[in-house]
């Protein structure tokens, strides 16, 4: 006769880690390159706005030059 099966607990999360981190979680490749190119994005916006306010200070030290050429 077969023994009936008891319920089994469900497995309780993971408690949170004491130093405040996340518990890991695989990643598939997919994610892996999502992820990645979102950072890519991320790291191009940052750097097209850090161009720009290159660019405005270069144009203001261009019109300051003009000025003491013709001096």
């Amino acid at each position: 006769m077969p023994v009936p099966k008891q319920n089994e607990p469900n497995p309780a999360p993971p408690a949170p880690r004491p130093d405040g981190r996340k518990p890991w979680k695989k990643k598939t490749p997919v994610e892996v390159v999502m992820e990645q190119a979102d950072k890519l994005k991320a790291e191009i916006a940052e750097d097209e706005e850090s161009l720009k306010v290159k660019r405005v200070q270069l144009h203001k030290f261009e019109e300051a030059k003009k000025i003491f050429e013709t001096k």
